[in-house]
């Protein structure tokens, strides 16, 4: 079984961007989400939190200067 056939992750897949990264960095975000509620709310969780923001607003950042 490949990753695309998981029924959430090929919507993800089908509607995207054609584009690896920014995919995965959107299946990723409910999961930090998801980590920060189970292991509730820490200096690690607030870290990851702000390194997940900062690279996902970097890279799109970075695809629109690319267009």
């Amino acid at each position: 079984m490949k990753l695309r056939d998981l029924p959430v992750v090929s919507y993800v897949f089908e509607a995207g961007a054609d584009n690896r990264v920014f995919d995965s960095l959107l299946l990723l975000g409910p999961l930090v989400i998801g980590l920060v509620v189970i292991l509730g709310r820490s200096l690690v969780t607030e870290v990851l939190a702000v390194v997940y923001i900062t690279v996902f607003v970097t890279y799109t950042l970075y695809q629109w200067t690319q267009r």
